[in-house]
């Protein structure tokens, strides 16, 4: 193979460097295209066509000779392609005998083509057909089965059969007859399957709203139970805290209360109502589905909301307050397993409504009720209806408040009812000390209320020192806690120790106190009377510790708080008042009576001639009445009381004489009658004396015997049985002895003195006489007193 001549290139005369540019561009494939643009934009076509046909003359120069070069080469080809003509005419000849047999072999194939052409579209037609047929067959297969769905109440099915029908079918139906049927029947289905899911779904809002009382009634029941195990666990830790010791150290405990399923409890059917809503959505139409069940639970509740004035309230309260409890325990359950059905601020809506007519109505009935009982019974059934609609997250505050507002109406009720009962208690009391034969009787009526003297449990039959009054008006007041307690329980305030306190010091002081005075102030009264009163009191005042305690004990309050001396009840202090005025009352008693007997003025005779020889006779009743009066004092009234009722006879006895010597019924008295008179004093200062000791007063008041309180009749006495009464005006001898005299006193009652007698025969007679000493003396007594006053 020879190598191919290098390219040459010839320069002719004449040829400018704008031709070698040109060539060379040319010559190496390069795009001339801007140099024409550029020549025609400059307005020189010609030097460009004249250059241009320079380099085609040199590249014709080098054609021709390469051409030159391979001549012998081109003339081998071309005899080569004359033999190959040669061949291809051979080879046209044998393909159009090949042709000819082929036709006349393919004639009959193409019939039999033309045949299977046909046939093949024949085929197809009746694919074509049977898919088409298959198509309406499954179609009206599903109209069938929705048929029977709806027959048969499968609304769910029916909807889905129908998507599926409208999803998958509707348009590829080849049918028009049948295409159009179905889209006609199946709003016509869809409506009828709405119909009768409402119609269902308003039975299903009946049956609930009935069922509404039951479910109601249980869920408070629930809630009762567990309130009872509470109150039955705090019973058994009040129990434990009075049987521990000191030394022991706090006691802890734990309250237990089990945690109600209450939704496993409360089994009500929702599926109507889930049922329903899903329809309505696969409908298309949720929102007015939740709209119609808004709208009718709301006229379910107004309607439940209105209350039966024809039958009273407390006989239907509770199926009231259940019906309203149940209602809202199927809303919660809604709102919690619906989804987005219901909304929280409808529900709350209608929470809202209802607690504002609750309250209206209980504060409606609490004003009309006029029994504490019925009170309570409706306060206990709402805070149970409020603890059971706490659980499910409602507000139960206003309800609350409502029954605390109508506290005090409560107590009023509680109070007037407990005056009754303390009205009676103390008018049927027998004022006797109270006769216990049994420990059982002993436990209930003196250790129940901390009413005990010892420690130490008394032989029986034991006699307590208070009447039946005490124990009967101890549970009485117990009671009035309780319902205090009851009331004020499971309210607005968890801490009420300091509200009971008020009301309990209410009671005491309001009602027993102004029985008990109101019976002290009775003209009626006796001497056994006014003691067993006056010992009454006592217990009493001990007891409010107990009513205290008990009160602590029944809040929850550690009894060690309420201990402390000042906290202790006001009625504490108020009843020892009234004990100082039953004291007081009985003092005049007694004092009345000793009047009665102490007839001075008529039972001496002042102006005796006669020297006397002892006491008068009605000493005798004063001292047995004394006897009498001090011995049942012993048993019934308190050391303290019996030193007050001791004193306070003698001391009126002692006052007694003294204002007889100064009545202006004595107009004169001698001798004879002090005389008398000490003898009658020696007697009451001899029972002074032995009382005195037997009663063992003399170990607690040493310097306050009963014979103190006689100082001033005896010093009188003294003075004027003295040879020498005029010492009365020296000071030493006065202060010695006559210290508690007055000098008026002492004035006009001896200016009552007279030893001689009075009448004119008798004056003559002893006008001459000597007057003895003593009545010289007792004239310069009077002279000089005379002076000094």
């Amino acid at each position: 193979m020879e190598a191919k001549p290098k390219r040459r290139i010839v320069t002719e005369n004449g040829d400018t460097g704008e031709d070698l540019v040109l060539a060379t561009l040319i010559g190496n494939g390069d795009d001339v295209g801007p140099l024409v643009r550029h020549a025609f934009e400059m307005g020189r076509p010609e030097p460009l066509v004249h250059q241009l046909k320079n380099v085609a003359r040199k590249k014709e120069a080098e054609i021709e000779d390469l051409c030159k070069t391979h001549y012998e080469e081109f003339i081998v080809a071309v005899d080569e392609l004359r033999g190959v003509l040669v061949d291809a005419e051979e080879l046209k000849s044998d393909l159009a005998t090949d042709n000819f047999r082929l036709q006349e072999v393919g004639s009959a194939l193409l019939v039999k083509l033309e045949e299977l052409l046909e046939s093949y579209a024949v085929k197809k037609n009746v694919t074509e057909a049977i898919k088409m047929s298959k198509i309406c067959v499954q179609a009206l297969e599903l109209c069938v089965k929705c048929n029977g769905y709806v027959s048969e109440g499968q609304f769910y099915h029916a909807l889905k059969t129908m998507d599926v029908i409208e999803r998958n079918y509707l348009k590829i139906i080849p049918l028009k007859v049948l295409k159009l049927a179905i889209e006609r029947r199946i709003p016509v289905i869809k409506s009828h399957i709405e119909k009768k899911v409402c119609s269902q779904f308003t039975e299903w809002l009946a049956h609930i709203r009935s069922s509404s009382k039951s479910i109601g009634q249980t869920a408070i029941g629930l809630i009762a139970s567990a309130r009872q195990r509470e109150e039955e666990m705090l019973e058994r830790q009040r129990k434990a805290e009075e049987q521990n010791t000191g030394g022991l150290g706090e006691l802890a405990y734990t309250l237990d209360v089990e945690d109600s399923e209450q939704d496993s409890v409360l089994k009500f059917d929702l599926t109507p109502l889930y049922r329903a809503y899903h329809i309505h959505t696969i409908l298309g139409v949720p929102e007015r589905f939740r709209d119609y069940y808004y709208s009718n639970r709301q006229l379910q509740l107004d309607s439940d909301l209105e209350i039966s004035y024809g039958q009273p309230f407390v006989e239907s309260y509770q199926t009231f307050l259940a019906q309203i409890a149940g209602y809202f325990i199927v809303e919660d359950r809604v709102i919690r397993t619906a989804g987005d059905f219901l909304l929280a601020d409808q529900v709350e809506t209608m929470w809202e409504t209802a607690i504002a007519k609750i309250v209206l109505v209980l504060e409606n009935q609490f004003a009309r009720m006029d029994s504490p009982t019925h009170l309570l019974l409706v306060k206990d059934y709402v805070t149970l209806l409020g603890a059971t609609l706490r659980q499910y997250g409602y507000e139960v505050g206003p309800v609350l408040d409502a029954l605390d507002k109508s506290r005090d109406k409560y107590h009023e009720l509680l109070l007037e009812e407990c005056r009754k009962q303390i009205v009676t208690a103390i008018s049927e009391d027998s004022y006797q000390q109270m006769v216990i034969r049994k420990e059982a009787d002993y436990e209930n009526n003196v250790l129940s209320f901390n009413l005990q003297t010892s420690e130490i449990m008394p032989a029986f039959t034991y006699i307590a020192p208070f009447s039946s009054m005490v124990p009967d008006v101890c549970r009485i007041i117990r009671s009035y806690i309780k319902g205090s307690v009851d009331y004020l329980s499971y309210g607005v305030n968890t801490n009420f120790f300091s509200v009971l306190r008020k009301y309990l010091d209410k009671i005491l002081i309001d009602v027993l106190n102004e029985v008990i005075l109101e019976t002290i102030n009775n003209n009626s009264i006796g001497v056994a009377q006014a003691m067993q009163i006056a010992a009454n009191i006592s217990f009493l005042e001990k007891a409010c510790d107990y009513f205290l305690r008990h009160a602590a004990q029944l809040c929850g309050i550690p009894s060690r708080s309420v201990e402390k001396p000042q906290a202790s009840l006001a009625a504490k202090v108020v009843l020892k008042t009234s004990r100082d005025e039953a004291y007081h009352a009985l003092l005049n008693v007694v004092n009345t009576k000793l009047d009665e007997f102490m007839k001075l003025p008529e039972n001496i005779n002042w102006i005796t001639e006669e020297m006397p020889q002892g006491p008068h006779e009605y000493m005798n009743e004063v001292v047995i009445y004394l006897e009498t009066v001090m011995s049942t004092a012993q048993q019934i009234l308190p050391t303290d009381a019996l030193y007050k009722v001791g004193v306070g006879a003698i001391e009126h006895i002692s006052n007694s004489i003294v204002s007889t010597f100064l009545s202006d019924s004595i107009k004169r008295f001698n001798a004879n009658a002090v005389s008398a008179i000490n003898h009658d004093l020696r007697v009451i200062e001899n029972f002074a004396d032995e009382r005195y000791h037997s009663t063992g007063l003399d170990e607690i008041y040493k310097e306050g015997s009963f014979r103190s309180y006689l100082v001033e009749v005896r010093q009188l006495i003294n003075l004027l049985s003295s040879s020498q009464p005029e010492n009365f005006m020296n000071p030493v001898i006065r202060e010695r002895n006559y210290n508690t005299l007055d000098y008026k006193k002492v004035a006009t009652i001896c200016d009552k003195f007279k030893d001689s007698p009075d009448g004119i025969f008798g004056s003559l007679a002893n006008r001459n006489t000597k007057l003895t000493a003593k009545k010289k003396s007792m004239d310069m007594l009077k002279k000089r007193l005379k002076e000094f006053n």
